[in-house]
């Protein structure tokens, strides 16, 4: 039903910051817990933030906790993902998804239904 589009990623250098977006359309955002999910080359698709309808809970992975910010803004159909302190480990391509699921935010990608095109995030070091 809903359709994701990231964009934002790009080649950055180590101790940087990006920010990624993903905008819905097709469905309005408030339906869905959203959450960013990323794939190195050679690596199975990992979970690195989570957020609910309403934005009131959050989950991260522990490899981007303190660094990276998860926030949501239901009137623009848009969730960002905010990367500082970026490091080369965090290299991958990065996908938005969305369930309509209940909570609690979930950290398998099995449990999220739709999912964008994914946008390559490349940091130098």
């Amino acid at each position: 039903q809903v359709q994701l589009v990231e964009s934002g990623g790009g080649l950055v250098q180590a101790g940087d910051s990006l920010r990624l977006s993903c905008a819905a359309s097709g469905g309005t955002l408030s339906s869905y817990i959203m959450g960013w999910f990323r794939q190195a080359p050679g690596n199975e698709r990992e979970f690195v933030a989570g957020i609910s309808r309403r934005g009131s809970s959050i989950s991260y992975a522990d490899s981007v906790m303190g660094r990276f910010t998860i926030a949501r803004d239901n009137a623009e159909n848009t969730v960002y993902l905010q990367m500082s302190s970026l490091k080369s480990e965090d290299t991958g391509v990065y996908y938005c998804a969305a369930t309509g699921s209940s909570l609690p935010i979930r950290r398998s990608a099995n449990s999220y239904g739709y999912w964008g095109q994914g946008t390559q995030v490349t940091v130098s070091s």
